[in-house]
């Protein structure tokens, strides 16, 4: 084939999006003699989303060379535009903005879309700063300008990006609308390759970050079906398998979400450039795999999988701390996610860490801080104000109030978490809070409604193969003789109870109206029994073993 019929295919492929069979023509007839103008920006396209990011960025600087040698200043602003825009998202923000900086220069004093598009980066850099306000201006105006030329990328662009700063305003409601906008567009066909696959990433990274997991599911499916009718392509593959993982392992289909992953690695290994274009990519996924071996109980897949994801950059956190906190490292796990949450300022990432320190300070017999972590967590959900960020808060809740010992006060936010948990269909969250339930139950008297909700748990974690959960439920199940094989006795039980509470022998004393020395006593014999050496470590195990 001469160079012209390379160049003929290589156009017929873009348009079928034959992504590969596109770059692989396009670049031969560039061999033959050195493409120009519209014909290089395609080979610089189809080398994006084919994976070949390095190759990507030598072919739009050449397309901009050859635009302002024919003298389109507006066209060499866009190609440097798209490189600045990459290299930002790439991690290499002096580079990006030299070439940001190029593309201003260029369109200075020019009434042209451009203008429009260079505001989106600089929107981005605000809202990563923290300056809602500003990228939401910015981004409304780069959408004015959008409107006005009838630019479908850059309208797009800009209403998501407005979105995701009135959600970091906490006006959900108001972002949520313009995301859903946004993203019209995109399941309607409406916006080149790159555009159509950085708003997806975006957009359902933005839905997870607020816990609005039926938005997420819906545009993760929406992806999927888009790269599917595109199988040459690369660039935004391993996202969508990411995101589809995270959403199969929410609904409780965690071999499929393993599979997922193993496509994950498989794809990563296809890829020529070292760090794929689109975000979420190979440290996510063993984030992911981590905790999916985790919750198995296969401690030692999980460990290895933590500190690769943790070598890629990935904060292994608060993952790695449930891990220590199954190995019986109580303390480590503790010491870790209180030493991530002091250095996390973003209440939205707190609140991904709050149930988790909620947990581990419970499990360690820390009450207080415990309480501390739950109202935080609450207060956040207020806040944000999304049904699975309350369910998340609800859940803690209930957790807190049975470690304590008020099973009655338990109930009402543990049932308010399950309602939301069935409604979202997140199956181990659902069995968790079950077996919660179930407790509550059971300490208030009422052991048929206490069986009838720890075998549905048990049904749930059994199909999930959820090991460790498997063997606390035995140990719940087997609480009475538990507590018979230590013999403690129904007042020493009683006291245990207000200990994890966080009560001093003197309340406790004046709350059963004994003497002081009585209680002293009691403790000495409870410590003994459960052949532990400190009462912190004596709320932890009857947490731990289910004698709250």
């Amino acid at each position: 084939m001469g160079a012209f019929d390379q160049i003929d295919g290589g156009r017929e492929s873009f348009r079928r999006r034959a992504w590969d069979d596109a770059y692989r023509s396009l670049l031969l007839a560039d061999r033959a003699a050195p493409l120009k103008g519209d014909d290089l920006e395609l080979l610089a396209t189809s080398a994006y989303l084919t994976g070949h990011e390095l190759a990507f960025y030598e072919f739009l600087e050449r397309a901009y060379r050859d635009r302002l040698e024919s003298g389109d200043r507006v066209r060499a602003a866009r190609c440097a535009f798209w490189s600045g825009l990459g290299l930002l998202f790439r991690g290499e923000p002096g580079q990006a903005s030299g070439w940001l900086a190029r593309a201003r220069r260029l369109v200075e004093g020019l009434d042209c879309v451009e203008q429009g598009f260079l505001l989106l980066p600089q929107a981005e850099q605000r809202l990563r700063g923290g300056d809602e306000e500003a990228a939401r201006a910015m981004a409304s105006d780069a959408a004015a300008i959008g409107e006005r030329f009838a630019d479908a990328d850059l309208i797009a662009g800009a209403r998501h990006l407005e979105g995701r700063a009135l959600i970091r305003q906490k006006r959900l409601q108001a972002g949520l609308t313009l995301l859903d906008e946004a993203m019209l567009a995109v399941v309607g066909g409406e916006l080149s390759p790159i555009m159509t696959g950085l708003l997806y990433c975006s957009v359902i990274g933005a839905c997870q970050e607020i816990h609005a997991l039926s938005r997420a599911r819906e545009w993760t499916a929406a992806l999927g079906r888009w790269c599917e009718m595109q199988p040459q392509m690369l660039a935004f593959m391993g996202t969508c398998l990411v995101h589809r993982a995270q959403i199969l392992q929410w609904s409780g289909a965690w071999s499929e979400a393993k599979a997922e992953l193993r496509r994950v690695f498989q794809r990563s290994s296809q890829e020529l450039d070292a760090q794929a274009p689109s975000g979420a990519g190979p440290a996510e996924a063993l984030y992911l795999q981590a905790e999916l071996h985790r919750l198995c109980g296969e401690l030692q897949a999980a460990e290895r999988a933590y500190h690769d994801a943790a070598r890629l950059g990935r904060e292994p956190h608060p993952g790695l701390a449930l891990l220590r906190m199954a190995q019986g490292q109580t303390g480590a796990a503790s010491a870790a996610v209180l030493r991530v949450l002091s250095a996390t300022a973003d209440p939205l990432d707190r609140a991904r860490l709050l149930p988790a320190v909620v947990e581990i300070t419970l499990s360690a017999g820390d009450l207080h801080r415990a309480r501390q972590a739950c109202e935080e967590l609450e207060a956040i959900a207020h806040e944000f104000d999304t049904e699975v960020l309350q369910a998340m808060a609800a859940h803690s809740r209930g957790a807190l109030e049975l470690a304590a010992g008020d099973p009655r006060a338990a109930l009402s936010p543990l049932r308010q978490a399950f309602e939301t948990w069935r409604r979202v269909e997140a199956t181990y969250e659902i069995a968790r809070v079950r077996m919660l339930i179930g407790q509550a139950c059971r300490s208030l008297g009422d052991v048929e409604a206490g069986r009838l909700e720890l075998s549905e748990a048990r049904s749930l974690l059994e199909r999930l193969g959820a090991v460790p959960d498997l063997s606390r439920l035995d140990v719940i199940d087997n609480s009475a003789q538990t507590t018979q094989d230590h013999r403690l006795s129904r007042r020493e039980l009683q006291v245990l109870r207000l200990i994890a509470c966080g009560k001093t022998n003197k309340a406790i004393a004046a709350e059963l109206f004994v003497s002081e020395r009585t209680i002293d006593r009691h403790v000495s014999n409870i410590l003994t029994k459960l052949d532990v050496p400190t009462r912190s470590a004596a709320t932890a195990y009857a947490y731990q073993h289910g004698l709250l």
